[in-house]
Formats: C-alpha cells, sequence, structure tokens
C-alpha cells in the first residue's frame, strides 16, 4: 500500500510541475473601431528625448487599457556619442527609415512621434491627443485575434488577422513585446547625470507579409533578461505602401505569466 501511495503522490507531483511549465494563454481581440497605435522614437543619447518619454508615460499610463496603444522604439544611431542606450536596436532604426520613406522626409530625428504612421508632431502642444484623432470613429477595416503562451524564455505569439474583402495591396503586420519601468541613471553623453524612466519600450519585434484577405500566424518573441513592469504584446496591422496603420492591438501578459 505504500508503494502504490508513493507511486500515486511521484505521479500527482509530475503532473502539477507539467501543469505549471505549461503556462495558460491570455488572448485579445480587436473591436469595430480603429484602435490609433502611438510609435515614439528616441534615445538615451539624445538630449531632447526625456521630455518625450515622460509624455508618453503620462499620456498613456503604463498597466491602463487606454484609447491607444503606445510603443517606445529606441533608435541607435545616439549610441556613437558617448552612452550606448541598451534598449535600442538596428531593427528599430531601420523602422523609422521605413516611416520615413513612406511619409516622403528625407530625414530622420528624435524624438519623433508618428500617429497611424504618420508625423505627429503636435504632441509637443496637444495633451489630449491621439483622443482627437479621426480613426478613433472609423470602422476596422481589419480584425485582430491574438493569443500569447509565455514559456521561460519566450512567448509564443499566434494570430489571425482578416481584411475586409475589398482591401488592396499587402500589408505588414508586426508584433512586439512591450513592458514599462525601465530605470536608466545615464553616466555619459548628453543626458550625463540623468536618471531616465522608460514606458511602453519594444524589446522584441518582428514583422510578417499579409498578402491575402486571412491569414494566421505563429511568432516567437523572447523575453527580455531584464524584465520590466506591465509586460504586453502589441499587434498592429499596416499598409505596406503607405505606411498607414489601420487596426492595433494590446495583449496585458499579467495574467498568463
Amino acid at each position: 500500500m505504500k508503494r502504490i501511495a508513493s507511486i500515486v503522490v511521484l505521479a500527482a507531483g509530475v503532473s502539477a510541475a507539467a501543469s505549471d511549465a505549461a503556462s495558460p494563454a491570455c488572448r485579445a481581440q480587436s473591436g469595430e473601431h480603429v484602435v490609433p497605435l502611438v510609435e515614439l522614437y528616441t534615445s538615451e543619447g539624445c538630449d531632447s528625448c526625456p521630455a518625450a518619454d515622460r509624455w508618453l508615460s503620462a499620456r498613456f499610463p503604463a498597466g491602463t487599457q487606454g484609447d491607444a496603444v503606445a510603443l517606445a522604439f529606441h533608435v541607435d544611431y545616439w549610441d556613437r556619442l558617448g552612452w550606448k542606450d541598451r534598449f535600442a536596436a538596428p531593427a528599430f532604426t531601420q523602422r523609422q527609415h521605413q516611416a520615413m520613406r513612406a511619409n516622403r522626409s528625407t530625414f530622420v530625428y528624435t524624438p519623433q512621434v508618428l500617429l497611424q504612421g504618420r508625423d505627429f508632431r503636435a504632441w509637443r502642444s496637444d495633451a489630449s491627443a491621439p483622443r482627437a484623432d479621426p480613426t478613433r470613429k472609423q470602422r476596422a477595416s481589419v480584425r485582430i485575434v491574438a493569443e500569447a503562451t509565455p514559456d521561460s524564455d519566450t512567448v509564443v505569439v499566434r494570430a489571425d488577422v482578416t481584411r475586409a474583402r475589398g482591401s488592396r495591396g499587402k500589408a505588414i503586420v508586426g508584433f512586439a513585446y512591450v513592458d514599462s519601468g525601465l530605470v536608466t541613471q545615464v553616466k555619459a553623453g548628453e543626458n550625463r547625470g540623468a536618471r531616465l524612466v522608460h514606458d511602453h519600450v519594444a524589446r522584441a519585434f518582428e514583422t510578417r507579409a499579409l498578402e491575402a484577405f486571412a491569414a494566421s500566424y505563429r511568432v516567437e518573441l523572447r523575453k527580455p533578461a531584464e524584465a520590466g513592469e506591465h509586460p504586453r504584446i502589441v499587434v498592429f496591422v499596416q499598409d505596406a505602401d503607405n505606411g498607414e496603420v489601420v487596426q492595433a492591438l494590446g495583449l496585458p501578459l499579467a495574467g498568463c505569466l
């Protein structure tokens, strides 16, 4: 009897361990109206960027479901001036250059805010943005259903994206792992001596093509070694030709980590 009891206890332990290893999935889907995507291009090596970082944090408080989806992309072209931004990546700089071409601009700069893929300089004076953005009243032409399953090192994102019949051209689907509350004490460069707090920081980023009316995706996003607060997955759909973002979705990970 003791041997049988031991086997039962052991089996229960194995079952519990397997259950713990398989984290539950989080799921979200977009609504009937367009949700704006706000992108901040910033750098810890840029002395005019902290004001934009503070604006993003104040306008879109971390851990809340606001009226838009916010993303902060740290670019790497300021790293040569004495301070290396540990959140910067060449892929984020490349994305800003793609936005430059889509907006028919001739240069990139920081801090830059994009609203729905378009240059949005009014952030400096309009604290209500993007509440006034007309996309908030537009019916969405894209539906996103996303599910995230974390494991020890990555988050597996499965997404179904469906465009309205009659949609033309190719689209891009973006996937980002985002977190907040990241603090840096800058010791060199233009922000030497400053304590910077960053929210909505893109830590991992992937894109996929959408060439049909509907497609399903499976994307693995690596978790950062330095974890922040309020992690979430962001999925958005963007016109591949003109850069317009047509739908965005934020999926908090708090309930499934």
